[in-house]
């Protein structure tokens, strides 16, 4: 007879554990995720705190990831850990806001380490692109009133971009005035 498999225990499962939890047993439980990594810790305080404390740690590790130490062979950017900074932010906080705020970060801190040491490759400058073109998308959820400063940032990056090349200026002024040529 075939050895029955059992069911690995899932989200509803640990559900159910919680619903018998007393408050304070919820408290020690969060405690103890909160000790346990600096990813948690970092979720904890973008759910909990809002304002900029939690926009400010993702931006401390955008910041790592994308303007490394140049001349330290073992600093590397890491587009990979930058982009799931800004999806662990919206999934804690499921903040628009603070998201569009971090994906220009993204592309500014990117940007900058370009116009500090010279031109990277094009893997590089379409991994930017993408999050312009996000960031953008972001913004336009936003009430038209909240535009403005996310608007000046994505054109200071789109200004101090030309003369970059593989196309990276081209398709920032693309999405920059297609994206907001109606609004003045």
């Amino acid at each position: 007879m075939p050895e029955m498999k059992s069911k690995r225990p899932g989200w509803i499962d640990i559900k159910k554990s919680l619903k018998g939890f007393e408050h304070f047993q919820l408290v020690e439980l969060l405690e103890d995720l909160f000790q346990l990594s600096e990813e948690n810790k970092t979720f904890l305080y973008a759910r909990c705190l809002m304002g900029n404390h939690g926009v400010d740690r993702y931006k401390k590790l955008i910041s790592r990831c994308l303007y490394s130490d140049f001349f330290d062979e073992n600093d590397n950017m890491d587009f990979d850990k930058a982009e799931k900074a800004i999806t662990d932010y919206l999934k804690a906080t499921k903040n628009d806001e603070g998201t569009a705020d971090l994906m220009i970060y993204f592309v500014e801190c990117g940007n900058r380490f370009t116009i500090d040491y010279g031109d990277i490759n094009e893997q590089f400058y379409n991994g930017l692109i993408e999050m312009y073109k996000r960031a953008i998308e972001t913004v336009r959820k936003l009430p038209v009133k909240k535009h403005t400063p996310f608007r000046r940032r994505l054109k200071a990056i789109m200004e101090s971009a030309d003369g970059i090349g593989w196309g990276y200026y081209d398709d920032l002024c693309n999405y920059y005035h297609e994206a907001f040529e109606q609004e003045k």
